[in-house]
Protein backbone atom coordinates (compact mmCIF):
# COMPACT_ATOMS: atom_id res chain seq x y z
CA UNK A 1 0.00 0.00 0.00
CA UNK A 2 1.19 3.19 -1.21
CA UNK A 3 2.15 6.37 1.65
CA UNK A 4 -0.34 9.12 1.60
CA UNK A 5 0.65 12.33 0.25
CA UNK A 6 1.84 15.06 2.85
CA UNK A 7 -0.67 18.61 2.81
CA UNK A 8 1.48 20.55 0.65
CA UNK A 9 0.46 24.75 1.21
CA UNK A 10 1.85 25.44 -1.80
CA UNK A 11 -0.21 26.61 -5.31
CA UNK A 12 0.76 26.05 -8.61
CA UNK A 13 3.02 29.51 -9.60
CA UNK A 14 3.07 28.95 -13.52
CA UNK A 15 0.41 32.27 -14.93
CA UNK A 16 -0.23 29.88 -17.64
CA UNK A 17 -1.41 27.24 -15.58
CA UNK A 18 -5.36 26.81 -14.67
CA UNK A 19 -4.40 26.49 -11.30
CA UNK A 20 -2.79 29.26 -11.08
CA UNK A 21 -2.75 30.62 -7.34
CA UNK A 22 -5.40 28.25 -6.51
CA UNK A 23 -6.31 25.48 -3.85
CA UNK A 24 -8.79 23.44 -5.33
CA UNK A 25 -7.99 20.91 -7.91
CA UNK A 26 -4.03 21.48 -7.28
CA UNK A 27 -2.37 18.34 -7.87
CA UNK A 28 1.72 19.30 -6.88
CA UNK A 29 4.68 17.29 -5.88
CA UNK A 30 7.36 17.68 -3.23
CA UNK A 31 10.64 16.93 -5.54
CA UNK A 32 13.46 17.30 -3.56
CA UNK A 33 15.52 20.58 -3.19
CA UNK A 34 17.46 23.13 -4.94
CA UNK A 35 21.29 23.84 -4.30
CA UNK A 36 19.96 27.07 -1.67
CA UNK A 37 18.14 23.95 0.01
CA UNK A 38 15.11 25.33 -1.01
CA UNK A 39 11.43 22.94 -1.59
CA UNK A 40 10.97 22.08 -5.18
CA UNK A 41 7.39 21.36 -6.54
CA UNK A 42 5.88 19.82 -9.90
CA UNK A 43 2.79 20.85 -11.03
CA UNK A 44 1.08 17.68 -12.88
CA UNK A 45 -1.22 20.16 -14.53
CA UNK A 46 1.10 22.34 -16.57
CA UNK A 47 4.04 20.01 -15.89
CA UNK A 48 6.18 23.14 -14.96
CA UNK A 49 8.91 23.07 -11.90
CA UNK A 50 9.16 25.70 -9.31
CA UNK A 51 10.75 26.68 -6.26
CA UNK A 52 9.10 27.50 -2.66
CA UNK A 53 10.40 30.31 -3.15
CA UNK A 54 9.14 31.65 -6.79
CA UNK A 55 7.40 35.16 -6.56
CA UNK A 56 9.13 36.30 -3.65
CA UNK A 57 12.16 38.51 -3.18
CA UNK A 58 14.48 35.41 -2.72
CA UNK A 59 13.80 33.88 -5.66
CA UNK A 60 16.44 32.42 -7.98
CA UNK A 61 18.83 33.60 -4.73
CA UNK A 62 22.06 31.53 -4.31
CA UNK A 63 21.69 32.43 -0.47
CA UNK A 64 19.95 30.50 1.80
CA UNK A 65 17.51 31.77 4.30
CA UNK A 66 19.87 32.25 7.50
CA UNK A 67 22.46 33.94 5.17
CA UNK A 68 19.62 35.80 3.92
CA UNK A 69 18.47 37.01 7.28
CA UNK A 70 21.47 38.24 8.30
CA UNK A 71 21.96 40.30 5.61
CA UNK A 72 18.69 41.58 6.31
CA UNK A 73 19.58 42.57 9.96
CA UNK A 74 22.08 44.47 8.58
CA UNK A 75 20.57 46.10 6.57
CA UNK A 76 17.43 47.18 9.63
CA UNK A 77 20.83 47.91 11.51
CA UNK A 78 21.70 50.99 8.93
CA UNK A 79 24.60 49.15 8.20
CA UNK A 80 26.17 50.11 4.88
CA UNK A 81 26.64 47.75 2.14
CA UNK A 82 30.74 47.55 1.85
CA UNK A 83 30.50 47.00 5.87
CA UNK A 84 27.66 43.97 5.70
CA UNK A 85 30.21 42.73 2.59
CA UNK A 86 33.24 42.85 5.81
CA UNK A 87 30.86 41.12 8.23
CA UNK A 88 29.21 38.87 5.94
CA UNK A 89 31.80 38.16 3.32
CA UNK A 90 29.58 38.42 0.00
CA UNK A 91 30.12 40.50 -2.43
CA UNK A 92 28.63 43.67 -2.43
CA UNK A 93 26.72 43.63 -5.75
CA UNK A 94 25.04 40.42 -4.28
CA UNK A 95 23.89 42.76 -1.52
CA UNK A 96 22.51 45.48 -3.28
CA UNK A 97 20.82 43.20 -5.55
CA UNK A 98 19.23 41.79 -2.65
CA UNK A 99 18.47 45.60 -0.74
CA UNK A 100 17.10 46.30 -4.45
CA UNK A 101 14.62 43.23 -4.95
CA UNK A 102 13.28 43.46 -1.12
CA UNK A 103 12.55 47.36 -1.80
CA UNK A 104 10.69 46.41 -5.18
CA UNK A 105 9.04 43.93 -3.55
CA UNK A 106 7.76 46.24 -0.46
CA UNK A 107 6.45 48.74 -3.32
CA UNK A 108 4.58 46.25 -5.10
CA UNK A 109 2.93 45.18 -1.47
CA UNK A 110 1.88 48.43 -0.73
CA UNK A 111 0.76 49.01 -3.92
CA UNK A 112 -1.55 46.18 -4.11
CA UNK A 113 -2.65 47.14 -0.35
CA UNK A 114 -3.17 50.44 -1.68
CA UNK A 115 -4.77 50.36 -5.39
CA UNK A 116 -6.47 46.69 -4.64
CA UNK A 117 -7.99 47.26 -1.19
CA UNK A 118 -8.18 50.84 -1.33
CA UNK A 119 -6.60 51.64 1.70
CA UNK A 120 -4.28 54.88 2.14
CA UNK A 121 -0.46 54.83 2.97
CA UNK A 122 -1.62 55.72 6.84
CA UNK A 123 -4.08 52.92 6.83
CA UNK A 124 -1.32 50.59 5.12
CA UNK A 125 1.37 51.84 8.31
CA UNK A 126 -1.19 51.06 10.92
CA UNK A 127 -1.99 47.60 9.30
CA UNK A 128 2.01 46.48 10.11
CA UNK A 129 2.12 48.06 13.19
CA UNK A 130 -0.93 46.43 14.72
CA UNK A 131 0.17 42.76 13.15
CA UNK A 132 3.40 43.37 15.32
CA UNK A 133 1.33 44.54 18.28
CA UNK A 134 -1.18 41.78 17.86
CA UNK A 135 1.53 39.04 16.95
CA UNK A 136 0.77 36.84 20.16
CA UNK A 137 -2.97 36.32 19.19
CA UNK A 138 -1.61 34.61 15.96
CA UNK A 139 -0.95 31.56 15.31
CA UNK A 140 2.49 29.63 16.30
CA UNK A 141 3.30 29.23 11.99
CA UNK A 142 2.45 32.89 11.63
CA UNK A 143 4.16 34.13 14.88
CA UNK A 144 7.69 32.36 13.60
CA UNK A 145 6.90 33.95 10.23
CA UNK A 146 6.70 37.32 11.45
CA UNK A 147 9.02 36.79 14.00
CA UNK A 148 11.42 36.45 11.15
CA UNK A 149 11.37 39.61 9.70
CA UNK A 150 11.05 41.60 13.17
CA UNK A 151 14.69 42.97 14.91
CA UNK A 152 16.40 40.21 17.23
CA UNK A 153 15.57 37.39 15.30
CA UNK A 154 18.38 34.70 15.86
CA UNK A 155 18.15 31.54 13.41
CA UNK A 156 18.51 28.43 15.14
Amino acid sequence: MARPRSKIDMTCQNPRCKYYLKEDGKDLLKRGKNRAGHQQYFCNHCRKWFAETANTPIFRKHLSMTKIINICKHLVEKNGIRSIERLTGHHRDTIGRLLNDLAEHAERMNAYFIKELKLTPFECDELWSMIKKNRRKLSEKAQLGLKKVMRGYTHA
